[in-house]
């Protein structure tokens, strides 16, 4: 899992993981995979999934040559509402992208680390 600065400005972590080193095959397993974790998480709430690939393509816009597929799986950890600045964190979101050879997971870092430690746990246990 690696951290980086995107935009000089936001903390996010990416996690590629190649075709051949993960358990499940297609991006629509690896939503449900994703799901089934927020589920089990008695802090989270699914929302729903962005197809972000579709989206664009609609638009007639502009798709990097070798992504085959994009979507955002949206889901909320806000157990509290202790300030209103709070809000602007949730809600939270996993960006799975499908590359030839390989899916890569991305998402902003949280003010919670152990809501960051979740969602890099769920991406990990992806890999065979």
């Amino acid at each position: 899992m690696t951290r980086s600065i995107l935009l000089d400005t936001h903390p996010m972590y990416a996690f590629k993981i190649l075709k051949s080193e993960i358990k499940i095959s297609n991006i629509i397993e690896i939503i449900e995979y994703f799901q089934t974790k927020i589920k089990e998480n008695p802090e989270a709430v699914f929302i729903t999934v962005f197809d972000h690939y579709a989206h664009t393509k609609e638009l007639d816009g502009e798709i990097k040559e070798g992504i085959l597929d994009a979507k955002n799986l949206l889901f909320c950890f806000g157990h509290t509402i202790k300030n209103i600045e709070i809000l602007a964190f949730r809600p939270k979101s996993i960006a799975i992208c499908e590359l030839e050879n390989s899916f890569v997971f991305e998402f902003l870092e949280t003010p919670r680390p152990e809501v960051n430690n979740w969602m890099q746990t769920w991406i990990k246990e992806l890999k065979k």
